[in-house]
């Protein structure tokens, strides 16, 4: 018997829908009740039966007329009117016929349905006290079933509808945590497969660079150094050059390679300013890029490393340092280059942080991962912290023999 009208307001449908069952059922209800009422008119030589049938008549045109109606359905202005004209035509009823009392429960629904709330509750009590009074004018005696019965259905019909919505409310929280849970595991299961991807394609790019790249690079310096050693007018210069030309361009071919399995945040700029991209884009404390030294391409691995590590750093601050300001710093020199990452957050032990631990972040973002990225290329990763004195992370990568010179190196390859 919770069941509302199809018509009840827009703001209450959405806390109580109901099956179509369950609106016939109250539809039945009420048609029933009338029905009853006017069998009891006919059957009873004292009433005056003509005025019941009349009056239940009429409510039940008013009622019909509501439900069907289209602007009840959408407005809750139109439903109120609408249980003005009920409540005055069952006032009528209830003038010429104690049954009329049977029709307040039924009310009760449609008042708790179509008004708010607080407007709800009020109209369910002027219409137990209508009911009271109507038993009470035909009876001529107030007995306390008079007031009990008429009560205690208002009270049972603000529970029951209550108790519906509270279920209602519950069973949305739960539907909405279920589509976000799906929702989650999707977006966490392509951020996996995007995972993978990358990683992939850095392994691919640092495996070409070591072995592919290098070895290209070794033998064009030993074909060099051959070459030097040979007299001018040696047969085998022709060769050599030929051999040399063929490591070029096979050693090109082999960068190009490397340069597109480049992470998507380096595909279109330098390390530096992907970097600084990586800085704007961070949400809570406020990063600034500072470059200092003279610029030089890296190799792809070396570029990689340093960007993740920035990554997996400026992580750490969002998620464990409670940070507001903190500072990124990459700087060229002779014969490396190096990163600092500093903020002024609340610190920590490092002799703390064990491998797995909150401190070290989470996902693959902690210090034994960013120390690993930085020895995997021969460098020095250092943290520096103490609580309440901020963190500062570095790591010093040493650049190649092919970034250092590009020109000629005669003693170099004489010793080679």
């Amino acid at each position: 018997m919770t069941a509302p009208l199809s018509s009840v307001s827009p703001a209450t449908r959405a806390l109580t829908p109901v099956s179509k069952v369950l609106r016939l059922c109250l539809h039945a209800l009420l048609l029933g009740l009338l029905a009853l009422a006017a069998g009891r008119a006919v059957t009873d030589p004292a009433a005056r039966a003509g005025w019941v049938i009349a009056a239940c008549a009429a409510l039940a045109l008013v009622y019909a007329g509501g439900v069907r109606a289209p602007a009840v359905h959408s407005s809750p202005r139109a439903g109120a009117l609408w249980l003005a004209g009920l409540g005055a035509t069952w006032a009528g009823l209830l003038m010429v016929s104690p049954d009329g009392l049977w029709i307040a429960f039924p009310l009760y629904f449609l008042e708790l349905h179509l008004l708010r709330l607080r407007w709800g509750v009020t109209a369910v009590a002027v219409t137990a006290c209508a009911a009271i009074g109507g038993f009470v004018a035909h009876s001529g005696a107030a007995t306390p079933g008079a007031f009990l019965g008429p009560l205690l259905g208002g009270a049972v019909a603000v529970a029951t509808v209550l108790g519906y919505q509270a279920l209602y409310r519950e069973s949305e929280r739960r539907r909405e945590l279920i589509e976000e849970l799906i929702t989650t595991r999707a977006e966490l299961a392509a951020a996996e497969r995007g995972a993978g991807i990358l990683a992939e394609r850095e392994r691919l790019a640092r495996e070409i660079h070591d072995t592919l790249a290098q070895g290209l690079s070794s033998i064009q310096l030993l074909l060099r150094a051959a070459e030097r050693a040979l007299p001018a007018q040696a047969p085998a210069l022709e060769h050599i050059a030929r051999a040399r030309e063929a490591a070029q361009e096979n050693l090109a071919e082999a960068r190009r390679f490397v340069r597109a399995l480049t992470p998507p945040d380096l595909e279109h700029g330098s390390l530096a300013a992907a970097l600084e991209r990586l800085c704007a884009g961070v949400p809570g404390p406020r990063v600034r890029f500072s470059l200092s030294g003279t610029p030089r391409v890296l190799p792809t691995p070396y570029e990689v490393a340093l960007l993740r590590i920035a990554q997996s750093a400026l992580a750490n601050v969002v998620r464990h340092a409670r940070a507001g300001r903190a500072e990124i710093t990459l700087t060229f020199m002779d014969a490396s280059v190096t990163l600092d990452i500093v903020d002024d957050g609340h610190g920590f032990d490092p002799a703390s942080v064990s491998p797995g631990s909150a401190g070290s972040g989470d996902g693959g973002f902690g210090l034994p991962a960013m120390r690993s990225r930085a020895e995997t290329l021969g460098g020095l990763f250092t943290v520096e912290s103490d609580p309440g004195q901020g963190t500062a992370v570095a790591v010093t990568l040493p650049l190649p023999l092919e970034n250092l010179e590009h020109a000629e190196l005669p003693d170099a390859v004489e010793a080679l």
